[in-house]
């Protein structure tokens, strides 16, 4: 019962505005995989557990009536439960700000005696990569009244806008957040949403005839470049005589085409057969290179994409080029492999189907980059994806090769642990790990670079968006989670398999530098440029020391 009062105290103190009965049930599932258990203690509904938990839950009633159960904090939580009440709510609207980087570690301030509190601040919430390009594929065509957009986006992914999902208390709020690919113009029928980039280029439009248009973009989308942009240990010709069979598919109809096989030639170089050969730009043998190491002590803007435990996840670096990159391939990767002839080319033969095989998939729509982490079955393959951390199990018929064109774009995944913390038991607990996850949301944080372990980024990670600045290592700790221990042991977990270094080649061991190398350095650029425009004068030695004594 004491083990049960703990975690019900820890998921009531993580949600501010408190949970709903079966919005704790939901939770307590999520964190010990098992729903709570009222028939074993003796109570017949949620209700009844937690008004045997006078100590721990508060019951009080919304406006509209809605039950709601809050933490009552003890004396080791009360500071959590106070930087947690701190934090916005749901329905406060904050203005957009620039995360203001300072990344000049050389010396540390002759203030570092008396620590201020950090002048970052982080711009929250933000809609995912994915999410504005589904925007901006809505209003490719047309633009479209607000009033007219959930039931547009419902028609056209199968769900409605997320915008609260992610922390936005309006959808006018979350168009705002992405104010630089979508505009919203007043007009007489109401607020009209249209895309920047068919904007400027409606007029230019108008004047090419939409057949010759069309055609136009389809012949540029389906011929491949006459040569790799990098070359490979095999040339182009060998790779034409490399010969497969047509991978079962449920996405391949090729029998108008075949009957016809010369109104398809006239689309591919050298009498290239959609069957038989495998196109000379599609990647076999290379990998993805890895971002560049940061700089010890400097401060990035990042994002949480994906959670395992406080000492193995992946993160985004954020910045004006890094979201916008990710976003323009992946937007450039559905326009391309959307085209059914130009799919087809693509598909993957059994023999290239293989552990670390480069390639993309489709999920949902969208195109991915990944690597074939294993083989499940003749129909099945576990992949990794290289720009948000995680594996899942997919389809093989939804894999393609991928285009050279798309390799050029490291990897945007980071492994990364939690500077300073190990679990006190051993292992993170899944109120532990759950905690983590909650603290992180899907928002911008202001990481503080510590140093690289066996190729893992430890960094300590702040949440600046609330009156006083929350440090995650803090509060793991203040909750009983972790002991902070003054330095990095390596992640046991990315010990047991870490696929980025299984899979993706360190930024200066790159095969080819001249494929990777225009972008390798654009994140730490962005994020010094950005750092000389604030007028703060906390660098990141400064903050790393105050960190250091939280």
């Amino acid at each position: 019962m004491e083990l049960l009062k703990k975690e019900v105290r820890a998921m009531l103190i993580a949600a501010k505005e408190g949970l709903t009965p079966a919005e704790l049930e939901e939770q307590y599932m999520a964190m010990v995989c098992k729903p709570l258990p009222l028939q074993d203690l003796g109570f017949q509904s949620t209700l009844e557990l937690v008004r045997h938990m006078p100590e721990v839950v508060q019951v009080s009633f919304c406006k509209n009536g809605t039950l709601i159960l809050k933490a009552i904090a003890d004396d080791t939580t009360k500071g959590i439960a106070k930087l947690v009440a701190c934090q916005k709510g749901r329905t406060c609207t904050k203005a957009w700000k620039r995360t203001h980087l300072k990344a000049n570690a050389a010396s540390p301030s002759k203030n570092s005696k008396n620590p201020q509190r950090s002048p970052l601040r982080a711009r929250t919430p933000i809609l995912p990569a994915t999410v504005k390009a589904e925007l901006q594929d809505l209003l490719s065509s047309s633009s479209l009244l607000l009033q007219d957009l959930d039931k547009a986006f419902l028609k056209c992914f199968g769900r409605a806008f997320p915008y609260r999902q992610y922390g936005f208390s309006s959808v006018l709020e979350a168009l705002r957040s992405v104010s630089d690919s979508i505009v919203v113009e007043q007009t007489e029928a109401g607020s009209l949403l249209v895309l920047r980039q068919y904007k400027a280029n409606e007029a230019e439009q108008e004047e090419v005839p939409q057949g010759e248009a069309q055609d136009e973009e389809m012949l540029r989308a389906e011929m491949p470049p006459l040569e790799p942009v990098c070359e490979t240990d095999n040339s182009p010709q060998a790779a034409l005589h490399q010969k497969w069979e047509p991978a079962e598919t449920e996405a391949v109809d090729l029998g108008d085409h075949l009957k016809q096989p010369q109104d398809c030639q006239q689309l591919l170089p050298n009498k290239l057969t959609l069957t038989e050969e495998i196109l000379p730009d599609a990647v076999q043998d290379r990998s993805l290179c890895s971002l560049p190491p940061l700089k010890r002590r400097s401060l990035v803007g990042v994002v949480v994409e994906f959670v395992v435990s406080p000492t193995q996840f992946y993160i985004h670096i954020c910045g004006r080029e890094t979201s916008h990159d990710l976003q323009d391939l992946m937007f450039e990767m559905r326009h391309l492999y959307s085209h059914k002839l130009v799919s087809d080319k693509y598909i993957m033969p059994d023999s290239a189907v293989r552990p670390g095989q480069l390639c993309c998939v489709m999920v949902s729509k969208w195109w991915y980059r990944v690597i074939i982490h294993r083989v499940i079955s003749d129909q099945e393959v576990e992949v990794f994806y290289a720009d948000y951390g995680h594996l899942q199990i997919v389809q093989k018929s939804w894999l393609r090769f991928l285009k050279w064109q798309y390799l050029k774009l490291p990897a945007q995944a980071i492994p990364c642990s939690l500077a300073w913390v190990k679990p006190v038991e051993g292992t993170w607990s899944p109120a532990a790990t759950l905690l983590f996850k909650n603290l992180c949301g899907f928002k911008e944080l202001v990481g503080i670079v510590d140093e690289y372990v066996d190729g893992v980024l430890h960094l300590f990670l702040c949440d600046t968006s609330t009156k006083e600045d929350v440090y995650f290592h803090s509060v793991l700790r203040d909750m009983g989670y972790a002991d902070v221990c003054g330095e990095n042991i390596p992640s046991q977990e990315f010990k047991e398999l870490n696929p980025l270094a299984l899979y993706v080649q360190p930024s200066g061991e790159q095969e080819n530098a001249e494929l990777v190398e225009p972008d390798l350095c654009f994140q730490q650029e962005s994020l010094v440029a950005d750092s000389e425009t604030t007028s703060s004068k906390l660098d990141g030695a400064e903050l790393c020391d105050q960190v250091k004594r939280t």
